[in-house]
């Protein structure tokens, strides 16, 4: 998760996030070399007293300025393409969790499960214990099993939301009367957080989303248990 102070992006906790970070580096570096070099010639250009009269119509120097912007752009189109066509492949997904938004709370079904459903609501400020963070916790977590692709349905009851987990490379909006998907696999167990990243009223900032992903034996656990309580 996020921390005070913190200048980049969460750790990775998905392959797709981790694809993600790689292509945020690359564009960084590419745009950090324009950015030097674009400097280096407005201080020489402002600084130097010489005039070159070679260059002051060259066609050779606008043939290298044409050509070279042309290949930058393919070098990141590629990999960004690339990325989009990842995010949008869903093989097979081992779990079907269907998202409903709501002012101002989240509403889960597992769709694989006859009565696996409930409502989640964050915690409020005055019932945290010791450790839990605020505006981040909620009475009920999304529990998946790991190494598993996941398949969430996304949709909203009212206005439109947005189901967002930073951590795992997801962000999916939520239209009402629309049905958005999205997938993810986490490869180790952990609790992921994330809030709605769509301005949907008053209590927007107080709607999150609460993940955890454990060890598929302990998921079914977990699944028997919520089913012989509901």
């Amino acid at each position: 998760m996020a921390h005070p102070m913190q200048l980049g992006f969460q750790d990775a906790a998905s392959p797709v996030m981790e694809e993600l970070l790689h292509f945020h580096d690359h564009a960084l570096m590419i745009t950090f070399h324009i950015s030097a070099l674009v400097l280096y010639i407005i201080v020489a250009m402002v600084t130097t007293k010489l005039t070159n009269k070679n260059i002051l119509d060259s066609q050779e120097i606008e043939i290298v300025w044409t050509i070279l912007p042309a290949i930058i752009l393919i070098l990141i189109a590629l990999p960004s393409l690339r990325i989009l066509y990842l995010m949008d492949e869903i093989n097979d997904p081992h779990l079907t969790i269907k998202a409903v938004g709501h002012q101002w709370y989240w509403s889960y079904e597992y769709t694989d499960y006859e009565a696996l459903s409930f409502d989640s609501y964050m915690i409020p400020t005055q019932d945290l214990t010791p450790g839990q963070f605020r505006l981040l916790e909620t009475d009920h977590r999304v529990v998946i099993p790991t190494e598993s692709p996941i398949r969430v349905l996304v949709s909203a009851e009212d206005v439109l939301h947005s189901w967002a987990l930073p951590a795992l490379g997801v962000k999916m909006d939520a239209v009402p009367g629309r049905l958005n998907q999205t997938a993810f696999i986490a490869p180790r167990p952990g609790v992921f957080f994330g809030q709605c990243s769509e301005i949907c009223g008053a209590n927007h900032s107080f709607m999150p989303i609460m993940l955890e992903a454990i060890p598929l034996k302990h998921f079914e656990s977990w699944s028997s248990l919520m089913i012989k309580d509901a």
